[in-house]
C-alpha cells in the first residue's frame, strides 16, 4: 500500500487524528516510531534478565513471587512493542534473537549488575520512575493508535513496580545500620545513571522528529526535572541523600554533569567531568553485563529451534 502524502499526513497531525495503519504515514514517520518502539521494547525485555538475576537473591519467598511478577510484567510489555513492530514489518524473531548484543538501544543503566535484593528495589524504584515518565509521556501524547492503547496496561503495572521499590526502600531505610547503608550505595550509584537514562540535555540535541510526530510531548531535560521532582523528595523523605538540591522551580545536580563512571567498581568520579562524546562512547560500548543478558535469553531460544 502507498504510504500517504506529506500534506495529508501533516494535516492528520494537526487535527490530533491517532495514525492507525501504515498507509496514514509518511516513510519519516514510519522509520522515527519503529526507533522509538525499539528502544522501549528493548528496554523492556532487558529489564528482564537483569531484574531476575537479583531476583534470586530475594530475602524470602514473597518478596521473590514479587519479584518475578515484576518480570513477567516486563516481559509483557516488551511483547507489546514487538508484536506492534512485526506488524509494522520488522521480524519479532530477528530483532530479539538475532541481534548482537551491542546492537540492543537500551538505557546503559541496566549493563552494570544488579547483585542484591536492595539494588533490585532502587531500580524499582529509580529506574521504573523514569519508564514511567517516559512512557506515561508517550502515553498521553503518542499519535500512533495501537502504540498508545497498548500502553493502557504498561502503564497500570509500572505503578505496582514503583510501589514495590517504594515500599522496600522505605523499610530497608528504616531498618537502619547495614541495611540502609548498602540501600546508600545503591543509590549513590543508581541516581546518576538515571539522570542520564534521559538523553543528551536539550542545548546539545538536535531538533527532535518524535515531538513534531507527537510520539512524545517533552523534551529530555523536561522529561529528566519530572523524574527528578519525584525522586529527589522521596528519597529525602526516607534519609537517604542524592546528589541533588530543589532551586526554586526546578532541581539541580550537585555534581558535574556528565562526568566519569567506573562500572566495574560502581563509582562515580564527581571531580572528573567528562564530555558528552565520552559518555556516548560508553553507551555504544555497552556495559559489563550487556552479552550475559542478551545471552540469557538467545542461547535458550537456539536450543529450542527445530534443527533441519
Amino acid at each position: 500500500m502507498e504510504p500517504a502524502s506529506s500534506g495529508a499526513f501533516d494535516a492528520l497531525l494537526k487535527r490530533g487524528e491517532l495514525i492507525e495503519s501504515t498507509s496514514e504515514m509518511t516513510p519519516e514517520y514510519l522509520r522515527e516510531l519503529k526507533h522509538t518502539l525499539i528502544v522501549s521494547g528493548d528496554t523492556e525485555l532487558i529489564s528482564a534478565p537483569a531484574y531476575y538475576l537479583a531476583a534470586k537473591k530475594a530475602p524470602s519467598v514473597n518478596a521473590f513471587m514479587t519479584g518475578i511478577a515484576i518480570i513477567q510484567d516486563e516481559l509483557a510489555h516488551a511483547h507489546i512493542a514487538f508484536h506492534i513492530l512485526e506488524e509494522l514489518g520488522e521480524s519479532q524473531e530477528a530483532l530479539i534473537f538475532k541481534r548482537d548484543p551491542k546492537a540492543f538501544r537500551y538505557p546503559y543503566a541496566f549493563d552494570v549488575p544488579l547483585e542484591s535484593w536492595t539494588e533490585l528495589v532502587v531500580a524499582n524504584a529509580m529506574y521504573d520512575q523514569a519508564g514511567f515518565c517516559l512512557l506515561g509521556d508517550i502515553h498521553e501524547q503518542c499519535s500512533y493508535g495501537p502504540w498508545k492503547r497498548g500502553l493502557v496496561k504498561v502503564m497500570a503495572e509500572e505503578n505496582f513496580h514503583l510501589r514495590n521499590g517504594r515500599n522496600w526502600s522505605k523499610r530497608i531505610s528504616q531498618a537502619g545500620g547495614a541495611a540502609k547503608d548498602e540501600l546508600q550505595r545503591a543509590v549513590d550509584w543508581m541516581f546518576p545513571l538515571t539522570v542520564e537514562w534521559f538523553g543528551l540535555p536539550d542545548n546539545l540535541k538536535q531538533h527532535s522528529a518524535q515531538l513534531d510526530y507527537r510520539l512524545k510531548g517533552l523534551t529530555n531535560d523536561q522529561l529528566r526535572q519530572q523524574w527528578l521532582s519525584t525522586v529527589v523528595p522521596f528519597m529525602e523523605s526516607i534519609g537517604i541523600q542524592v546528589p541533588a538540591h530543589k532551586e526554586n522551580s526546578h532541581y539541580a545536580l550537585d555534581y558535574p554533569f556528565p562526568c566519569t563512571f567506573d562500572a566495574g567498581e560502581k563509582r562515580w568520579d564527581f571531580k572528573d567531568p567528562c564530555t558528552w562524546d565520552d559518555v556516548l562512547g560508553r553507551w555504544r560500548a555497552r556495559g559489563p553485563r550487556n552479552a550475559e543478558m542478551v545471552a540469557l535469553f538467545q542461547e535458550s531460544f537456539s536450543k529450542f529451534q527445530v534443527r533441519t
